[in-house]
């Protein structure tokens, strides 16, 4: 029988996510103003329920850090709202941190199509499910998104994930969630029900939101992304960005905007380049060797030119 095949006579309790909220049980009768409130209030349980699992999260990023410096990607698979988060999350991190494209993917039950428009029956294909999952290796982070614990298509990926000897973790708002047997780790965030009853894009969406932002950004951190607390790593594709990066030069390094313009000429518009140039006191073609040399970290780079050349005393 496959792993996900239930038989309808042993029923699993509802999830929390599916569960009526005490709270809100009079919403209807609630002034806009009313509403608001209560929906912000509950707002407050996401973010205290991923305080919570933060070390395990942090884990989490170490090991797709390290994935990724040894070649590895990262996968996130999920249907409907968690689905879109992915997605979302996975498509943001080019145009922020100038990653490579594939190094980090969003898959959603249903494809492209169920990014605009519910796709429901999708997310009950297991077949689906393994085959998003069928090209990972050992060096592979996957990650399933699921509120519920359950989704047959995030099982069906976590499954052909691990069988191939992937890292696998599973983000889900069910403590009890049933696809834990198939990761290595389950972030567990407990929002409890939502305001409207099963509308997951509500709390467990944040929660899950949440948890995408820190992990992505925290790896990008820890791959040498960002200078400081700037976003260096930023791919200049239109006027205001150009703009910003000409802002972010003037910040790092403590030039005026004319100078900096200047520089970034000489660099081809490379940031990282500029950076290490001005603060390393290279020319440009040598900062672009150190970053190559030490995988775009601006630090190392930086730490790299003021070592002295082996071989001198």
């Amino acid at each position: 029988m496959d792993p996900q095949t239930q038989n309808p006579s042993q029923k699993r309790p509802l999830p929390p996510t599916e569960q009526r909220n005490p709270r809100s049980n009079h919403l209807d009768d609630l002034d806009t103003l009313g509403v608001l409130q209560l929906l912000n209030t509950e707002s407050e349980v996401a973010v205290q329920a991923v305080s919570q699992i933060l070390p395990e999260l942090a884990q989490v990023v170490d090991r797709a850090a390290e994935s990724m410096r040894r070649g590895g990607t990262v996968h996130y698979y999920g249907a409907g709202t968690s689905g879109r988060l992915g997605v979302l999350d996975a498509s943001e991190l080019r145009p922020t941190f100038n990653l490579e494209p594939g190094r980090v993917v969003g898959h959603i039950a249903g494809g492209a199509k169920a990014l605009v428009e519910a796709v429901e029956d999708a997310e009950d294909s297991v077949h689906e499910g393994r085959r998003a999952a069928e090209s990972l290796g050992p060096h592979d982070v996957a990650i399933g998104l699921a509120a519920s614990g359950s989704t047959p298509y995030v099982g069906g990926a976590l499954e052909a994930a691990r069988a191939a000897g992937a890292y696998t973790v599973l983000v889900s708002n069910n403590p009890e969630a049933p696809l834990t047997r198939f990761v290595d780790t389950h972030l567990a965030l407990e929002t409890g029900p939502e305001v409207v009853t099963g509308s997951t894009r509500l709390k467990a969406g944040t929660a899950q939101k949440l948890v995408l932002n820190g992990f992505s950004t925290a790896v990008m951190i820890a791959l040498g992304r960002t200078w400081q607390n700037l976003m260096v790593s930023v791919v200049a594709t239109n006027a205001k960005l150009r703009d910003r990066t000409v802002r972010i030069l003037c910040e790092a390094v403590g030039l005026d905007e004319s100078t900096a313009r200047e520089l970034l000429q000489r660099t081809g518009g490379d940031l990282k380049a500029a950076i290490v140039t001005a603060l390393a006191d290279v020319d440009p073609s040598r900062a672009a060797a150190l970053l190559e040399e030490h995988a775009g970290s601006v630090r190392d780079a930086i730490a790299a030119a003021s070592r002295p050349a082996q071989g001198n005393p």
